[in-house]
């Protein structure tokens, strides 16, 4: 067939304003979805539609088809977007599962001074006081956040204390013993470190010392329909390391067992770590998420409610932080994790968490030359710190 060239110039031209229009559309869609706008299924979906629709519209427009070659790029283009909705679809339902993930915690609930912030507060005024924001430099983990953010609140003078920068930072585990090792923080509140942890310390010529402020329970959680409510140790054992694949062997349904688990470093995964005693761990299961400019990297899935996964936390954060009935706390070795159970030590996984300083290896605790250091510590241990942690939801050293 012979192409008339003039009237396919004319026709580019009419419809390169639609293909112009959509393009920029679809781009602004897809930038927006790099910061997080959307989920990644529809930064990804976007551009493929975009792209396809502007090339269909570019070649029926711009060619003159028979009406063979129609129908064939209209086959061709329906089974486009037939996968495109497929995935889309398959990304709403993922998206629609309740997670459990203390990444995901609204930290500016939890600033100090904010109106109606969710701290806790004590019932006289503190004994003691700083004058200077700078007196004591903190940071730790997120699920003892609202800990250290009501110390303080208590302590420090009146003002602003964004979580993200300044002397009271949120930067969870993993990123607070890193500023901590690298003097850019006095103090942690945090979970005991990883075997990694302590070695990125020695390899720098550092010791981490630890004063242990508060106990906590390290839990296992599934979903609130799963009918198994209790296991052993050793079943978690099995559970995390595959000799144990499915809910059947443990006295539930007839399904495979889906294992979440945290990110490297983690105070929960540390946790996780230190229970298998040296038992290999399974590889845990991964997502892509969008990062900055458009990249996308991998990362330890969050735990998703299905019916068949189990996942784990502090007790704290399962809690109070996520009020989600969808999930329940297991049993382990028939002990259901209470405050009780961990002030009298019946709950196998109970554990203290610590405030965490740093110093060259061999030499003294910093909090020995820091006076308002050592004094934070020791309101920290006094009745009025240890009234804010159980005020919390933690359990208090006594």
């Amino acid at each position: 067939m012979k192409v008339n060239w003039k009237t396919v110039l004319k026709k580019i031209l009419l419809v390169l304003p639609i293909v112009l229009i959509f393009g920029t559309g679809t781009f602004l869609l897809y930038l927006f979805g790099n910061f997080g706008m959307f989920p990644l299924y529809v930064t990804r979906v976007v551009p493929i539609v975009g792209i396809a629709l502007a090339l269909a519209l570019c070649v029926i427009c711009a060619v003159t088809l028979n009406r063979k070659q129609k129908r064939v790029l209209w086959g061709v283009f329906s089974c486009v977007l037939l996968c495109c909705a497929v995935y889309v679809g398959f990304g709403a339902y993922e998206d629609s599962i309740p997670t459990v993930d203390d990444r995901q915690l609204l930290l500016w609930e939890y600033q100090p001074f904010q109106k109606e912030n969710k701290l806790v507060t004590l019932n006289a005024e503190s004994t003691l006081k700083f004058d200077n924001p700078w007196a004591v430099r903190v940071d730790g983990a997120t699920a003892l956040y609202p800990i250290y953010a009501a110390f303080a609140q208590a302590v420090y003078p009146e003002g602003e204390y964004p979580h993200y920068q300044g002397s009271v930072q949120c930067g969870g585990t993993i990123d607070a013993y890193e500023r901590l090792v690298k003097g850019e923080t006095d103090v942690i509140f945090v979970a005991a470190p990883s075997a990694a942890q302590q070695e990125m310390a020695k390899n720098t010529g550092k010791e981490f010392h630890y004063t242990p402020i508060g106990k906590e329970a390290f839990v296992f959680f599934v979903n609130s329909k799963n009918p198994v409510a209790s296991l052993t140790v050793e079943q978690i054992r099995g559970i995390y390391s595959g000799e144990i694949k499915n809910w059947k062997d443990v006295g539930g349904k007839r399904q495979s067992i889906r294992p979440f688990q945290r990110a490297e470093n983690s105070g929960s995964q540390s946790a996780l770590q230190r229970l298998m005693e040296g038992l290999p761990l399974l590889e845990p299961e991964k997502r892509d998420r969008i990062a900055g400019m458009g990249g996308i990297i991998t990362e330890v899935a969050s735990y998703r409610n299905h019916s068949n996964a189990i996942g784990f936390s502090f007790r704290f954060y399962s809690t109070e932080m996520v009020k989600n009935g969808d999930i329940r706390l297991l049993a382990l070795n028939g002990v259901e994790p209470t405050r009780e159970t961990i002030r009298d030590g019946s709950y196998p996984i109970a554990s203290e968490f610590y405030a965490v300083t740093v110093s060259d290896i061999g030499g003294p605790a910093p909090q020995e030359s820091n006076p308002k250091l050592a004094a934070f510590l020791d309101w920290i241990l006094s009745a009025q710190g240890q009234e804010i942690i159980e005020k919390t939801g933690y359990v208090a050293l006594q």
